[in-house]
């Protein structure tokens, strides 16, 4: 299964979509899509799941993402979030015109979006500091909605805070057969991680033997197709923790570990906690 192609229509009289979803109204949120627009999401509080690419990680206070055309992406909420809101801009990495982006002023904003192409999280200080105004934007103009934009872009330009999502030198503009194998593997991923995966299983439906298909999944995401599939899990079993009152030991199981020392194991490698300290943490602790 590929991932969708998503048809990007710009909003009612401008160059680029925009939307505002209250909590949980996005329908994109479980489809694996991918469109050549750059796509800017700010989702207002709550906690969730990310999947972007390779990466796979778990916010908990809101999240501001960049990310680059034909990137392949899940959405960031359902109905566990607890968020107030959820922002989607798209806009063609060349919405601006060509000679336009090309200006002084203008050309560090083509850089941000080259940036973008492994996916871009912005911390809590850049999120604080456009949240607003990404949000304003629904009830403007056209003309003040662009000069708004442009403004968010300039502070994404400039801020610190930020996080590269995929490893250096990831990208998903492959060859369209490496596309394809690729999207079937996270598919296939996204599908069964709680099942037990046999690497000689996905080696053959990738046409490949066992060491070929390591390369190769090493080459194009930066990791082993190993340490993919237990970083899935740990994310998994992160939302689990904060969304659901059940047994740490229950989680690990829903989570696709079979075994729960190894589980406890790889979470604290993954995330730097425990278990239990991760969703103490969380304010989620089951009494």
């Amino acid at each position: 299964m590929k991932p969708s192609f998503e048809v990007v229509e710009p909003s009612f009289g401008s160059s680029f979509y925009y939307s505002k979803y209250v909590e949980n109204a996005n329908n994109m949120a479980h489809l694996w899509h991918y469109h050549p627009e750059v796509e800017m999401v700010f989702i207002n509080g709550g906690a969730g799941k990310r999947q972007i690419g390779s990466h796979v990680s778990y916010y908990t206070d809101g999240d501001l993402i960049l990310i680059g055309s034909n990137l392949p992406h899940c959405g960031f909420t359902d109905t566990n979030t607890g968020n107030k809101n959820e922002t989607v801009i798209q806009m063609k990495p060349d919405f601006l015109g060509a000679t336009f982006l090309g200006l002084q002023e203008i050309k560090g904003i083509h850089e941000l979006f080259d940036k973008a192409k492994a996916g871009i999280a912005f911390g809590s200080e850049t999120k604080s500091m456009v949240g607003d105004r990404i949000e304003m934007m629904d009830d403007q103009p056209p003309f003040d909605r662009l000069l708004t934009l442009l403004s968010v872009l300039k502070e994404l330009e400039h801020a610190k805070d930020y996080k590269i999502l995929n490893a250096d030198g990831f990208s998903m503009e492959m060859q369209v057969q490496d596309n394809d194998r690729i999207n079937m593997i996270f598919n296939y991923v996204k599908d069964h991680f709680q099942d037990q995966i046999s690497l000689q299983h996905i080696a053959e439906m990738s046409s490949m033997t066992v060491p070929s298909f390591c390369r190769y999944f090493k080459k194009i995401t930066k990791k082993t197709f190993t340490h993919f599939v237990n970083e899935y899990r740990v994310v998994h079993a992160s939302k689990l923790l904060a969304e659901k009152p059940i047994s740490i030991a229950n989680i690990s199981y829903e989570s696709g570990f079979n075994n729960f020392s190894h589980f406890n194991k790889l979470f604290k490698e993954f995330t730097g906690k425990s278990a239990s300290e991760y969703r103490h943490e969380l304010k989620s602790l089951i009494k």
